[in-house]
């Protein structure tokens, strides 16, 4: 199973729609929040490649991008293998 890790802040209502869309998927996830830790915050801008906002959304350790790039990779069929039930 992949490892999904969502970086987050409390507020942010794309870091919401990008929970959604996993648990819609059920995809589990890890989430991290970085609004009240800026050691963190600065090491996910700094694997995501400079990318300052927030959600941050990394598969595998690989940067995926926000809710809009996941929401993408949903819609071109990139989740499917990441389900829970997909081995059944």
């Amino acid at each position: 199973m992949a490892r999904v890790e969502v970086y987050t802040t409390a507020s942010c209502p794309y870091c919401v729609r990008a929970k959604r869309l996993l648990e819609e998927r059920r995809i589990p996830y890890d989430e991290f929040d970085v609004g009240s830790d800026p050691e963190l915050r600065a090491a996910v801008v700094a694997r995501s490649g400079g990318r300052r906002t927030v959600p941050q959304i990394f598969i595998d350790g690989r940067a995926i991008g926000g809710f809009e790039e996941l929401a993408a990779l949903d819609a071109a069929g990139g989740l499917a293998d990441l389900r829970v039930d997909a081995a059944f």
